[in-house]
């Protein structure tokens, strides 16, 4: 099973509710500015290019190991989102 890093993340949305989501990358990423260009790509997919992401709205959580199912979509996008709140 493949190791990630969790990167909690809470992004004002341009009708000003939050969105809620966790960035998760391969642990190997370290480099902040990697993963918010992943949340900025997610972000434009959802309409919501241009709002504000950086060390305030996301903040690495975890290390923790990434189920199966996930891995193919980490090893073909380098990254996955998991949706938790106002994402939709």
């Amino acid at each position: 099973m493949m190791k990630v890093a969790v990167w909690d993340t809470y992004v004002t949305k341009k009708d000003g509710t939050v969105m809620h989501f966790d960035i998760i990358a391969p642990e190997n990423i370290k480099d902040a500015e990697k993963i918010y260009t992943f949340g900025r790509e997610y972000l434009a997919s959802k309409g919501q290019a241009g709002q504000k992401l950086a060390t305030k709205e996301c903040a690495f959580c975890h290390i923790e190991q990434l189920p199966v199912d996930k891995e193919q979509i980490v090893k073909e996008k380098g990254y996955y989102i998991i949706e938790m709140q106002g994402c939709n």
